[in-house]
């Protein structure tokens, strides 16, 4: 009888008991991924959809740490110290992340990098939980 009173006013108050009801996983769905087309040269849909997506790509010389009177000192033909030697590898980053390091070339008398190391996919994935 004290059960009774108690179903009667768990339902007056509108609460609904799942303890003796088992729950019923919702099924899963997911997009379907394409795979590559079959004609050669075409990239997949999903493919195509991030290769718009800017990147900053950048060339790291070195880095230094100075106090603040040290740079305010800085004038023409001052010279910053690197913590790289020379003709140690360059470093680059896409969006600040390190994908590669290479050697400086000049090409059509303007800068460029020949890569000479490529960062393993596995260290780039470690780099992302960083």
């Amino acid at each position: 009888m004290a059960t009774d009173v108690k179903a009667d006013s768990q339902k007056k108050a509108g609460a609904v008991s799942t303890a003796n009801t088992p729950a019923s996983p919702a099924p899963a769905s997911f997009n379907e991924i394409k795979g590559p087309k079959t004609q050669v040269g075409e990239m997949s849909e999903n493919m195509d959809r991030i290769l718009d997506i800017p990147i900053t790509i950048s060339v790291e010389l070195g880095r230094t740490r100075m106090v603040i009177n040290d740079l305010l000192q800085l004038g023409q033909g001052s010279v910053v110290e690197l913590d790289k030697l020379a003709g140690e590898p360059m470093e680059i980053l896409v969006n600040d992340r390190l994908i590669a390091r290479g050697e400086v070339v000049v090409v059509n008398e303007k800068f460029g990098v020949r890569l000479t190391d490529i960062v393993s996919p596995v260290e780039r994935i470690r780099q992302l939980k960083k």
